[in-house]
């Protein structure tokens, strides 16, 4: 059903540049202030709950029959109020839907009435076009049965963020949570001592520098030989923590500590339920406590014995190159477990609840009608079509509760 009140009003404040997404919820708000929708006529209901159709003397009572069989049409037929027989009557029903597809539904006796020979899909929303012939007399009627549709103007749609897209086919990504912390690869922090005891004469570095493999750190000068030497890095790394000052004995002790933190591996815990489908390889996502973005890579080691918890634990190796992560950090992860193509899928963002079912908004031109959807597998953004939805179909996917809410304000109901 169409709602021209409030197209016109909301055209009207977007003409006169009054924005209508001030605030998260305004597009609610104006909905909300729309007029109501104009009461349908009383529709005069048969013996079977089908709607009446009368011509004269010649009647039909049209049903939608659906116990035990999938949705058909079913028609009774009187004249003067008494029943006729069906093989006397030719009928033909027309459904128009929304994008000009017709459904041309023909009819055959059974019993005391005429039956249907297509399923009558959802949804059950369409202009109805009926025509028959009895003993030379044609008769014919129309009417709009509609439901879960609305217009909106371009405009108002676009100010109102309605986004679109065309279902297609998608990859799928499904994943399991995990949790854990950072940690330093082994080998990314090294000690460094002298070979020879004796006395610091030069300290070259100091606490919190950046220095490259092969650089200088001390110069010691042996106690026996009194000869000097320099002990350099090992690896590139940064001081941090120096433990000796020129003037002092090596002693056999630490001198310093070198870090490489280029490189921190998350130790993901995986417990027993998930094992099998944990696979060395997998891809993993995962956000880390105190940062925005999220981070990627692989799983390059799971170790082979399990914790107190009964959890194993999978190393992915995660590049510092902005130099902002620590030891300890918490980590909030997805490991993929499958990956796979379907033909058609939706975004899970677009999707509604209808009656009983779970819908996206089809848009064709400025009118937009629910589909009612047969779904498969998902993941976190998308979710498989296996029924409902045709290929190419533009669908409504942010703001889609915007729709839903015009359409329940309208109050069209499933009828026949």
């Amino acid at each position: 059903m169409k709602h021209n009140n409030s197209i016109l009003s909301l055209s009207l404040a977007v003409a006169l540049n009054i924005s209508v997404l001030s605030t998260a919820i305004t597009p609610l708000l104006v909905i909300a202030e729309s007029a109501p929708a104009a009461t349908q006529d009383e529709v005069e209901k048969g013996p079977h709950n089908g709607r009446m159709l009368r011509d004269g003397s010649f009647a039909l009572e049209l049903a939608i029959f659906e116990t035990g069989v999938p949705p058909e049409f079913r028609v009774w037929l009187t004249q003067d109020g008494k029943a006729l027989d069906p093989k006397t009557v030719d009928l033909n029903v027309k459904l128009t839907r929304l994008g000009n597809v017709v459904d041309d539904i023909n009819f055959f006796a059974q019993n005391d009435f005429l039956r249907g020979d297509m399923e009558i899909y959802e949804p059950h929303s369409f202009v109805v076009t009926i025509t028959a012939k009895h003993q030379g007399k044609s008769y014919r009627w129309q009417y709009d049965n509609f439901e879960g549709r609305t217009s909106i103007e371009q405009a108002v749609a676009d100010a109102m963020d309605i986004q679109t897209e065309t279902a297609g086919p998608a990859a799928l990504h499904q994943t399991i949570p995990a949790y854990g912390s950072l940690s330093l690869p082994a080998g990314a922090e090294r000690h460094i001592a002298a070979r020879f005891d004796g006395e610091i004469t030069r300290l070259h570095v100091a606490l919190g520098d950046k220095v490259s493999k092969g650089q200088t750190l001390f110069t010691i000068e042996s106690n026996e030989s009194l000869r000097s030497y320099q002990i350099k890095a090992p690896i590139d790394g940064v001081v941090t923590a120096q433990l000796a000052n020129g003037g002092e004995q090596t002693s056999g002790r630490t001198l310093l500590t070198l870090t490489d933190s280029t490189h921190y591996l998350a130790k993901l815990a995986v417990y027993p339920g998930d094992f099998a489908k944990v696979k060395l390889g997998a891809p993993v996502t995962f956000q880390l406590e105190g940062h925005s973005h999220a981070y990627s890579g692989n799983i390059e080691f799971i170790e082979p014995k399990v914790r107190d918890d009964q959890a194993r634990i999978a190393w992915v190796n995660v590049s510092n190159e902005n130099g902002d992560l620590t030891a300890g950090s918490f980590v909030n992860a997805q490991i993929e477990i499958a990956s796979f193509e379907v033909p058609l899928a939706v975004k899970r963002v677009g999707l509604q609840g209808f009656r009983d079912f779970t819908v996206v908004f089809a848009k064709v031109g400025e009118q937009y009608e629910v589909r009612m959807l047969e779904l498969g597998r998902e993941d976190s953004e998308w979710v498989e079509v296996l029924g409902g939805l045709l290929p190419g179909t533009e669908y409504v996917t942010e703001n889609s509760f915007i729709l839903k809410a015009d359409v329940e304000k309208s109050g069209a109901s499933h009828d026949h």
